[in-house]
């Protein structure tokens, strides 16, 4: 039997800073610390030439269980629907009305911070509720 294997997901962006701090705040996750040398993160980008400034950033799990994220500048737009999303999960165990009400009080927190709601599906036991991130990248609120 093979070990699991450690993973990070991969977004390409057009602001990979600014993504990622919208994703810290949707996750719990928290920057990691600047690499060694670096007393912060701005003091590396300055030292970094100036085609390589901003064209990536991170966010990891500050418990080590969640995966790293990480944000890649790309030149091309988004042009087409995820194949792949995250899910949310905050209605974990929940039913019916009590699962509905913690999905939209997810959704009532995420909406300041740039997230689109797209939707709310519900069929009065399960719920789900799409959203976009501040790039356009589908989610789900689960």
């Amino acid at each position: 039997m093979t070990s699991i294997k450690k993973f990070q997901v991969t977004f390409d962006c057009a602001e990979p800073e600014r993504l990622a701090r919208f994703w810290c705040e949707v996750l719990g996750y928290v920057v990691p610390t600047p690499p060694e040398g670096f007393a912060s993160w701005d003091e590396f980008k300055r030292s970094q030439p100036p085609e390589q400034r901003d064209a990536w950033f991170a966010c990891v799990d500050p418990s080590g269980v969640g995966p790293r994220l990480y944000f890649q500048r790309v030149p091309e737009g988004k042009a087409a629907k995820n194949r792949l999303h995250l899910d949310v999960r905050v209605g974990t165990g929940l039913v019916g009305e009590e699962r509905l009400a913690a999905l939209e009080a997810e959704c009532a927190r995420l909406v300041p911070l740039g997230a689109v709601h797209v939707r709310t599906l519900y069929d009065g036991n399960d719920a789900c509720i799409p959203m976009q991130d501040i790039e356009g990248n589908e989610f789900c609120i689960d």
